[in-house]
């Protein structure tokens, strides 16, 4: 899994903080039986304002989810002594709505539908970035929990998104989206000025749901590039053989 850069810290604490209703840190529950990758990802979490408790087993976890009431669960597949899919059953079972991001390193297809048909939210497949453990949770914890959130604007120089409204806007222009053409103009945002692969925005964007070739990110970086950069100096650039980047106009 890479290491949280300094960049990427800098990124992370520029996103709008959740809070429970109350105020207090959002809770997350880690399990993974690799100590060094679960502490990892618990620091990743930890620079968000969260609340993070690590377990090494399906038993730990089991417990941890009782007893901490998280708000959200990592949950590694391959597990010592019960497996991830067993732990989410049991939970399910349990009554425990909690969402469940699963890690694994396998990345086949069926892998994914047994995860997401177990009951699973999302799926990250190892290795992975820190960045992306916490984007994938934060959209989870929006989406399924009651939390109270700063701000929903993203802002990278003249470009403005609201998350909430789906309103754009670049040097107060407005800027008319697509649903897909906003997803990726989000992920986009969410990582100024890092450079994020065709696969790493397939994986992201399209999800599950496409199986398509990476020429279809190309086709959407042009139409974004089309509203976007039009009203002003490039924002989105390409790293030629490795992938696209945003960035505020110099």
């Amino acid at each position: 899994m890479d290491g949280m850069t300094d960049t990427a810290q800098q990124q992370l604490r520029a996103q709008p903080r959740l809070t429970r209703p109350d105020g207090s840190p959002i809770r997350i529950v880690v399990v993974d039986d690799e100590q060094s990758l679960a502490d990892l990802v618990a620091m990743g979490l930890k620079y968000e304002g969260w609340d993070v408790k690590t377990a090494a087993n399906g038993q730990q976890a089991l417990q941890a989810v009782r007893e901490f009431r998280p708000d959200a669960v990592v949950l590694d597949i391959m597990l010592p002594d019960i497996d991830g899919l067993t732990v989410l059953q049991r939970l399910r079972s349990a009554g425990f709505d909690v969402p469940v991001l699963f890690l694994t390193a396998k990345d086949s297809l069926d892998d994914r539908v047994a995860g997401l048909t177990a009951g699973g939210d999302d799926y990250v497949t190892k290795p992975f970035g820190l960045e992306e453990v916490v984007a994938r949770l934060r959209g989870l914890i929006r989406r399924t929990a009651a939390t109270a959130e700063e701000s929903s604007v993203l802002w990278v120089g003249d470009l403005m998104m609201d998350e909430d409204s789906y309103e754009v806007r670049r040097g107060g222009q407005q800027v008319d989206l697509t649903a897909t053409e906003f997803e990726l103009l989000r992920y986009l945002m969410r990582n100024p000025r890092r450079v994020l692969s065709k696969a790493q925005i397939l994986d992201r964007v399209w999800s599950y749901d496409f199986g398509g070739r990476a020429s279809v990110v190309e086709l959407y970086i042009s139409y974004l590039r089309k509203k976007i950069d039009t009203l002003g100096p490039p924002m989105i650039h390409t790293v030629r053989g490795v992938g696209y980047q945003l960035r505020a106009a110099e």
